[in-house]
């Protein structure tokens, strides 16, 4: 028996709450600072697979919902997911046709464009510097791209998400 819904609604919806959890679940200051944008990555994995079922409308609700986990400035997360998912969903099938290490670099560039949005917003209501501190996370989203992408792609394969 298998947790299914119609379309398999609650497999990407799971993989999407874990990915929440990831994003809030403490870590040591040393790998913290190494952080994957976990939501940034499902989200992108479920619009380059599915565009007509994941899209900006969701991209928008959980970035809302990282913002109040986290405390960051309301929609902040919001709108850098769902322009991220926008562009994903645009040219889903171009971005289909890349290799897995094409389309990491293209995570890599969507994440660099994700924290400079937060640095922007963090540098519009305090006083913060831009230091290298920043690329931590693009470089490790980069890295679990291929993981992430053949994780949740056996998973919709064994789930018949559709």
């Amino acid at each position: 028996m298998s947790l299914q819904l119609p379309n398999g609604r609650i497999t990407i919806y799971f993989s999407l709450v874990l990915a929440l959890v990831l994003t809030i679940m403490p870590l040591p200051s040393v790998v913290s600072a190494w952080r994957p944008t976990w939501v940034l990555l499902v989200l992108l994995y479920w619009t380059l697979a599915l565009p007509h079922r994941v899209n900006v409308g969701h991209a928008w609700v959980l970035g809302l919902l990282q913002d109040v986990l986290l405390g960051a400035p309301l929609g902040v997360h919001a709108l850098s997911f769902s322009l991220a998912c926008y562009v994903f969903a645009l040219n889903f099938q171009r971005f289909r046709n890349f290799s897995i290490w094409q389309q990491s670099l293209l995570v890599g560039v969507i994440c660099l464009l994700h924290q400079l949005l937060r640095f922007w917003a963090a540098y519009l209501f305090d006083d913060v510097a831009l230091t290298s501190g920043i690329l931590y996370p693009v470089f490790s989203s980069m890295v679990l791209w291929p993981w992430i992408f053949l994780l949740l792609r056996k998973t919709r394969r064994r789930f018949k998400v559709r």
